[in-house]
């Protein structure tokens, strides 16, 4: 058995965190951070985890990583450098489900962040953990960036065709809509339920920070134009949907790229392409690590339309985080994963 500490566990993605591996084979939960909840049970920050046998909640400063061989750190962004660097002089591993180590040039991390980043060495043997692209480097990996939710949507449904030279390199148009807790759970006027209810909205139009992470990702497989990506935010608690929209080089067709998308995620255990015709929906994949994939002829000749749908919480950030885990350790990717999508 592998012993975790979870910082930022008074968070969703923290919770979430919690969640899974509580139904690992393979993982026994040791320690859990919650400066603002600290020395709290943890049923009383989550109710929903009343009458589980957990740690009570500590400071990060006051938790003892004697015996403990991961850490997920599930802190908000910009915060959790110093304490990722002070645990990898003690854990094995560190998964950061943050967006702290995602960018590779600490450069543009401030210009991103705006601030500098505190541990740029550290930036030079991070691996990014986009799972179904990151196998090769995830065993042995002592840190690991997991993609945020948006890039993972988003990047699941590109990657296969930018790799394969299917879509010109002119501009990739992303239209992207969130549940609630992407938001995280800090108290917000604009996240309360009034504000939020019977409506939808885009928000970071034109410069949105995940704009940059999927660049990034796109250079590394042969694309370099700029993206255009708007992100938006409607009125259900878990999910992600991505709508791309991608225009195909010679010789490529609708149906030769479905193809192409099929036989690079076959023997991928968490993406599914859908069938020619069906539309991937949201609904379906709450609460599993499931990425489901549709793709579409546009009414416009040589321009196809990809649809990517995840659960924010798991394929998104959490489950990604447990996926990548288990491959660092040279498990079956699948532990503690096999959730199926709850619905209705």
């Amino acid at each position: 058995m592998k012993t975790a500490a979870i910082f930022g566990a008074s968070g969703y993605t923290g919770a979430e965190t919690v969640r899974l591996l509580l139904g690992h084979p393979e993982i026994e939960i040791g320690a859990l951070s919650a400066n603002r909840r600290a020395d709290e049970a943890y049923g009383d920050v989550f109710a929903n985890f009343s009458g589980q046998s957990l740690p009570t909640t500590q400071k990060i400063e006051d938790i003892d990583l004697t015996g403990i061989d991961v850490v997920f750190s599930c802190l908000p962004h910009s915060t959790g450098q110093a304490a990722i660097a002070t645990a990898l002089d003690h854990v094995d591993t560190v998964i950061d489900v943050s967006a702290d180590f995602r960018l590779s040039d600490p450069a543009e991390f401030e210009a991103v962040y705006g601030a500098p980043h505190s541990q740029p060495a550290l930036l030079e043997d991070r691996v990014y953990g986009l799972t179904e692209f990151a196998r090769s480097d995830l065993l042995g990996a002592r840190l690991v960036a997991c993609p945020g939710c948006f890039p993972t949507c988003s990047l699941l449904a590109l990657l296969p065709g930018v790799e394969a030279s299917a879509f010109t390199d002119s501009l990739i148009i992303i239209d992207a809509k969130t549940g609630v807790t992407g938001a995280g759970r800090k108290a917000t006027l604009g996240l309360h339920f009034s504000e939020v209810s019977d409506g939808a909205h885009a928000y970071g139009i034109g410069n949105h920070r995940h704009a940059p992470e999927m660049e990034q990702e796109l250079r590394l497989f042969g694309h370099t134009s700029a993206i255009s990506f708007t992100p938006h935010l409607v009125p259900m608690n878990r999910g992600m949907i991505a709508t791309c929209y991608v225009e195909l080089t010679e010789d490529w067709s609708v149906e030769r790229v479905r193809q192409l998308y099929a036989e690079r995620y076959s023997a991928d255990p968490f993406v599914t392409i859908m069938p020619d015709g069906e539309v991937p929906q949201t609904r379906h994949v709450r609460g599993s690590n499931e990425a489901r994939i549709g793709i579409f002829a546009d009414r416009v000749p040589g321009r196809a339309i990809i649809v990517s749908v995840i659960d924010n919480l798991t394929k998104g950030s959490s489950g990604q985080a447990v996926q990548n885990y288990n491959l660092t350790q040279g498990w079956t990717e699948t532990l503690g994963l096999g959730a199926t999508g709850l619905f209705p």
